[in-house]
């Protein structure tokens, strides 16, 4: 669809709420659209948008915003939003460098008014900002809008909890669509499905009071005696819902995708004077056929062809080759247990999913409850291997340290997208496990650049190492491999010119970037050597005392500096009285924003040409 005649005149909210009904389909069909042609081109979260259309346009012909606040969960949900709040001319640029952010940003829009990329922090911030209206005197109503797979999220419960008992003008959305990126698993989803196949008590009640009403005189005692009784009413529905018994009031479930029976439940819902959960029902990936049938596959999805719903297939990645390795020592040894906080095929465990179900876990997104379950599994002679992505193992810190490390529990943490992970940028990037996990006592950290190191270092990790220990790879496949270059070691390896008095320190995939740039050097008549570190918590003794016949040493990190390290090499070498010249590149002191990963490695100095530049 080449023009927008509707979409490209809505500059507002206030432009929207002044359309006439009969347009609305059409505007949600043009929306659709751009949408897949959007992401077709940029990669993005397609599904996820595709299923929340009519909602974002009921939410924003119901609540006036900015006055009226929507805080979105995760976020990854939003294009529809930014697109109805005055940047349809820039979605084209939305995940590209300098352009706007695929989730909901504060400094981009004052539409935006919470920044998220993490599930299950929307009713807490929602929560917190109907408070802050409180105090000030402000009668707004304030918008949480939650999936169901963000509620598996125990952070969500915690807000419920709070929320239930003390908040005022605060509406719950929950998303309903049965997945986030795995189906959606546990008692709670369960639940979600009991809800949703029993609707008849709603229909029940209003035709009730219809009946009761035209009775003379009596009609309105009895429609307040209907009232006392829902709660027993209620129970006997649905043994009453879960939102109940937290103390909001629950509307639903709602068809999605009718915009006006959502608006009129948005309507009665202001009314209420406490907190509101509206339970909506859409279709994940609703208006594209490959992407209704696949919803997993288009949840984020790279740049694909519209007509056949096909993307260009990826090589061989260190995800598959982490998931081939468990099938492979699950198939030998029953102690083998995987587990994923609904990530079954990002992290590559879908075939372990099949092949060995007594020994996987999906616990849903609850990273906490995730590490805190391996530790358990440990403590009773399992080998719990938790595949997670870097920047969601931030959430989990507490547990890593107080129910592994202290205990020395034998778990082994498989770290996906570590490093740069690119479009999704900075609530994504994976930078911060390091520095994290060099803080912890009885800690071990490895992070090989290739898959044959990715397989030594898994079997280090899963035989030959105690208590907590991690094993980080970067999102993708290999890099560059010099041809002369061979892995003779797990823990570490010198590469190059061995005789040089430059010394080059490094590790996971920069390794592939740094052998680039002493081609680079090479050509201008400098000759490095390269030390790769496969382990690098803690540090092998003999790296570091094999560091020292060197003048200078150079340390590229594709992580914090803080925590980093270079810092702990540096202060190791230090100790041994190394007196010669050390210089370290890392990410100093700030958030990596969205750009592909060779721009955003450029911007940092840890590309090939940088890395020589930096040397020469």
């Amino acid at each position: 669809m080449s023009e927008y005649n509707i979409l490209s005149h809505i500059n507002s909210p206030e432009d929207l709420r002044k359309l006439p009904k009969e347009q609305l389909n059409d505007l949600c069909e043009e929306i659709r659209h751009k949408l897949i042609e959007v992401v077709s081109v940029n990669g993005g979260h397609l599904a996820p948008n595709l299923g929340v259309v009519e909602l974002t346009v009921s939410l924003h012909r119901s609540f006036r915003a900015p006055y009226d606040s929507i805080v979105w969960d995760v976020g990854h949900q939003a294009y529809t939003h930014k697109m109805l709040t005055g940047r349809f001319n820039q979605i084209d640029t939305i995940r590209t460098k300098g352009g706007l952010s695929g989730f909901p940003k504060r400094n981009e829009s004052k539409y935006d008014d919470f920044n998220t990329g993490h599930s299950s922090t929307s009713i807490s911030a929602a929560f917190g900002i109907s408070e802050a209206k409180r105090i000030k005197g402000d009668k707004s109503h304030t918008v949480a809008v939650i999936g169901d797979g963000a509620f598996t999220g125990g952070m969500a419960f915690e807000a419920l909890n709070h929320a239930g008992r003390y908040a005022k003008k605060l509406i719950v959305v929950l998303n309903d669509n049965k997945m986030s990126i795995s189906k959606n698993v546990g008692a709670f989803a369960k639940h979600l499905t009991r809800v949703r196949v029993n609707p008849w008590y709603l229909r029940f009640s209003n035709k009730l009071e219809r009946v009761f009403l035209k009775i003379p005189f009596l009609g309105k005692l009895l429609v307040k005696l209907i009232e006392k009784s829902k709660g027993k009413i209620k129970a006997f529905a649905y043994r009453n819902t879960i939102f109940d018994n937290f103390g909001f009031t629950y509307f639903g479930p709602v068809d999605g995708h009718n915009i006006d029976e959502m608006n009129k439940t948005f309507e009665a819902a202001k009314k209420v004077s406490g907190p509101v959960l509206v339970h909506v029902v859409t279709k994940k990936g609703k208006g594209y056929e490959y992407a209704e049938k696949d919803p997993k596959t288009f949840h984020g999805i790279n740049k694909f062809n519209i007509q056949t719903g096909e993307s260009p297939q990826g090589k061989e990645s260190f995800s598959s080759v982490f998931g081939e390795y468990m099938c492979n020592v699950a198939s030998k040894d029953r102690r083998i247990c995987a587990l994923t906080a609904a990530m079954t095929p990002g992290v590559g465990l879908d075939r372990f999913c099949k092949e060995y179900r007594d020994r996987f876990y999906d616990v849903g997104i609850a990273e906490q409850h995730a590490v805190t379950f391996a530790a358990g599994l440990s403590a009773k002679g399992m080998v719990p291997v938790f595949a997670v992505y870097s920047t969601f193992l931030q959430r989990a810190y507490d547990q890593l340290l107080h129910d592994i490390a202290m205990q020395k529990l034998h778990t082994v943490i498989a770290i996906d997208r570590a490093g740069i992970v690119g479009d999704d940028g900075e609530t994504h990037q994976g930078v911060f496990d390091v520095s994290m996990l060099n803080s912890m006592p009885n800690t071990t950290i490895y992070s090989p650049c290739y898959f044959d190191g990715l397989r030594k270092c898994l079997n280090e990790a899963v035989y030959h190492t105690e208590s907590l220990v991690s094993v980080r790879y970067p999102r993708g496949s290999e890099l560059y491999r010099p041809d002369d270059y061979t892995e003779a070691n797990v823990d570490f390896d010198f590469y190059g010119d061995l005789d040089s008095d430059i010394l080059v320190v490094t590790y996971g995939r920069l390794f592939s970037n740094c052998c680039e740039a002493r081609n680079i050097l090479n050509k201008r008549g400098k000759r490095v050597c390269i030390l790769k570190l496969n382990r690098i918590k803690p540090i092998p003794k003999e790296a570091i005392e094999t560091s020292l016949n060197y003048k200078k040493i150079y340390f590229f990190e594709e992580g914090m500096l803080n925590g980093s390290i270079a810092y702990s090499f540096l202060s190791l070498i230090s100790k041994l009285g190394y007196a010669g010249e050390v210089k370290i590149r890392a990410i100093d002191d700030k958030f990596v924003t969205h750009q592909s990963v060779e721009q955003a490695l450029e911007e940092l100095g840890l590309d090939s040409q940088s890395i020589a530049d930096s040397i020469v």
